[in-house]
């Protein structure tokens, strides 16, 4: 199974949208099984697929409970090959709980977790939260791959050495064989704004560069509100046929 995290510092800039977009394009057209994380406790790829609920378990109760048996927290979605680890509210007492205990590891939870349902996933999309916590760490220790969604505005940048910081330490220290993949621009405007700052994002050696971007259209948000993936939604549009195009570089990478 092949773990990502999608994971930005920075609010706003569709991390949720394209973690959902990816896991549903990779299980419908790529006919992959695919696990979904929600490792933030807005819980919105939860809502997204309609498992957003206080009444079952969810990745607070992996991030806590030892031993726990993987399989009674993951929710079938309405797609074929495509599951999920919903999120909610209790995530953020359960980072609390998870620092306070020094009884075990705290960093290799998730990775304990997704170990023990590998072999039922080719593929594993963690959404993570805009946030350096517990949780989040969890994800990048159990991750073999990490994508940044970066939205072009005056603080498009902001945090992204501190995030490239963390990846490094987390490789160094818990997962030799984590691999910063790449950033790739949201919200892409055919402007100059855009244009500059896509060419300072090439320009730093630092960051890897997706060539596909993803265009910026009421289409997407249209689609959060009918809480359907991009390509169910309208598969014309500019930003589904720019999420097929940036699965396929991402799996020929």
């Amino acid at each position: 199974m092949k773990t990502i995290s999608i994971i930005n510092l920075k609010g706003g800039v569709a991390k949720t949208i394209s973690s959902a977009n990816m896991a549903h394009i990779l299980a419908v057209i790529h006919n992959k099984r695919v696990l979904l994380v929600d490792n933030d406790k807005q819980g919105n790829s939860s809502k997204m697929f309609g498992v957003h609920s206080y009444n079952e378990p969810s990745v607070a109760e992996i991030m806590t409970i030892r031993g726990i048996n993987v399989e009674e927290v993951i929710a079938p979605t309405q797609y074929k090959n495509l599951d999920l680890i919903p999120a909610n509210m209790t995530l953020l007492k359960a980072n609390l709980e998870v620092m306070l205990d020094t009884t075990r590891p705290q960093q290799t939870r998730f990775r304990t977790a997704l170990r023990s349902i590998a072999g039922e996933y080719d593929y594993c999309i963690i959404d993570n939260a805009p946030d350096i916590n517990i949780s989040t760490i969890n994800a990048l220790v159990a991750s073999d791959d990490v994508l940044i969604p970066i939205k072009i505005d005056k603080f498009a940048f902001d945090g992204l050495a501190e995030l490239k910081e963390q990846i490094d330490n987390t490789r160094e220290d818990l997962n030799p064989e984590l691999c910063l993949k790449g950033c790739f621009i949201t919200s892409y405007q055919n402007n100059e704004v855009n244009k500059q700052g896509k060419e300072w994002l090439i320009n730093q050696n630092e960051y890897p560069v997706f060539d596909t971007h993803i265009r910026r259209t009421e289409k997407v948000d249209e689609s959060t509100f009918a809480t359907t993936p991009i390509i169910e939604y309208s598969k014309r549009c500019g930003a589904a046929k720019d999420y097929l195009k940036f699965v396929e570089e991402y799996l020929n990478k």
